[in-house]
This record gives C-alpha cells, sequence and structure tokens, in this order.
C-alpha cells in the first residue's frame, strides 16, 4: 500500500510541473507568442518570474494569488490546472499501470486540458494540439501495428462523418477543429473507442451546456472541444470496460 501511495504522489508532483507549462500554452497559444524563449512575468506589470514564483501550487498560495511586485490578482487558473493535471496522471496510472498506453493518455490528457480551456474561450482549437495528439496516434499505432486496421478506422469513422456536416453545413454544425480533434484522437484510440468517445462527448454537451444556459444565462452557441475532450477522456480510461458491459447485455 504504501509503495503505491509513493508512486500516486510522485506522479501528482509530475503532473503538477506538467500542468504549470499548460498554463503558459493556454495563456500564450491565442495570442501567438512564444511558449519556450519568452520568460515568464507578470501580464499587468512585466515581473519577470523567478524560480521560487513558479512552484506549482505552492507559490500560489504563499503569495496568496498576487503578483509579488504589483499584488495584482492571478488567476485562479493556474492551480487549478496544475492540480487538474496531476489528478489526471494518477488517475491514469492508477486505471491503466505503468506502461506506454498510460504515457500516451497522461500527454493526451494534457493537450486536451490546453485545447479545452483555449476553445471555450476562443471557439478555436489551436491546430498544433491537434498535431501533437496526431502524433500520439502515430507513435501509438507503431507500439501495436498489429492493430494498425482497428486506428486507422478509427482515424476515418468520425472524423469522416464530421467532415461531411462541416462542408454541408460551411462549418455552422461543426468546427474544422472538432474535426480534425476526432480524428487524431481515433487514431490513438481506434475506431470502437472513438466512436464511444464521440456519443460521450455529444451527451456531455447536450446535458452540461442545457445546465449551463440555465443557471449563468450562456448562449446556445457552444465549444465541442471540452465536451469531446471529456468523452475521449473517459473512454480512453473506462471505454473497454463500458462497452463489455454493454454487450453484456445481450448474451
Amino acid at each position: 500500500m504504501l509503495p503505491d501511495i509513493i508512486r500516486c504522489i510522485i506522479i501528482f508532483l509530475f503532473g503538477i510541473v506538467i500542468g504549470s507549462f499548460l498554463n503558459v500554452c493556454i495563456i500564450r497559444i491565442p495570442n501567438k507568442e512564444d511558449i519556450v524563449k519568452t520568460s515568464s512575468h507578470c501580464r499587468r506589470c512585466g515581473y519577470r518570474l523567478k524560480w521560487y514564483d513558479m512552484i506549482p501550487l505552492v507559490s500560489f498560495l504563499v503569495l496568496r494569488g498576487k503578483c509579488r511586485s504589483c499584488s495584482a490578482k492571478l488567476s485562479v487558473q493556474y492551480p487549478l490546472i496544475e492540480a487538474a493535471n496531476g489528478i489526471l496522471y494518477v488517475l491514469i496510472v492508477w486505471t491503466g499501470g505503468l506502461g506506454i498506453e498510460s504515457l500516451l493518455y497522461c500527454l493526451l490528457a494534457s493537450a486536451l486540458l490546453v485545447l479545452s480551456v483555449i476553445d471555450f474561450r476562443t471557439y478555436e482549437i489551436p491546430f498544433g494540439i491537434n498535431l501533437f495528439i496526431l502524433v500520439l496516434g502515430l507513435i501509438r499505432v507503431g507500439t501495436d501495428y498489429g492493430n494498425f486496421l482497428t486506428y486507422l478506422i478509427g482515424f476515418l469513422s468520425v472524423s469522416a462523418l464530421l467532415a461531411v456536416l462541416y462542408y454541408a453545413t460551411d462549418g455552422r454544425a461543426i468546427g474544422g477543429g472538432d474535426v480534425k480533434l476526432m480524428a487524431a484522437c481515433g487514431l490513438l484510440l481506434g475506431w470502437k473507442l472513438i466512436i464511444l468517445a464521440f456519443l460521450l462527448g455529444c451527451i456531455f454537451g447536450a446535458v452540461i451546456h442545457v445546465i449551463r444556459m440555465k443557471v449563468s444565462g450562456a448562449g446556445h452557441t457552444l465549444a465541442m472541444g471540452p465536451y469531446l475532450s471529456m468523452g475521449v477522456l473517459v473512454s480512453a480510461l473506462w471505454g473497454e470496460r463500458m462497452l463489455l458491459w454493454y454487450l453484456a447485455q445481450f448474451v
């Protein structure tokens, strides 16, 4: 039991460190800013952050959510994204164990976290994030080449349908980024799981957005990226079990 707890702590710490970088991506990618070379700084006064200002979770708490230089209030996004990424990493490894699949799913979770926040705010999914997920899919195919056809069909099964819908409605029914997202994730998950992921994403989108419209007065237009991402993650972690349970009902 103790080794498992220690392993979870290490994975969580690794996850929140990566989460700190995800915050950089979320802030800078929509603004076309460099995410590697530019030093981290306060968005208000330009104060260049020191290493002790960037300790995941800890620095935010120590600084009480304010800039060390100008005392500007820092967004709660920073600790939330860090914590969410750490928790997702622990959940993925706890569910699937240590291995190449869990590694790919951890990286997938981080990418989906970034694109979800960006899409929610801008209604755009950065092409670079979809390209990153596509690379993960290619790695997955390379590590499981015997099931190549499963991944190839996954690449096309949902995305092809959405592409037809996209062109038929001139992009009014679905976004081009969503089409690319389902293609990239389909290559990583395979056709069974990506179909399930799409169905789950539609359910999540319908239910959650209706609640948002009732509670916060959100408009009818919604960003599908966050909901599709939720479907992808649930399908990646528990999709096989869900499908086996469903099929067992007919036996």
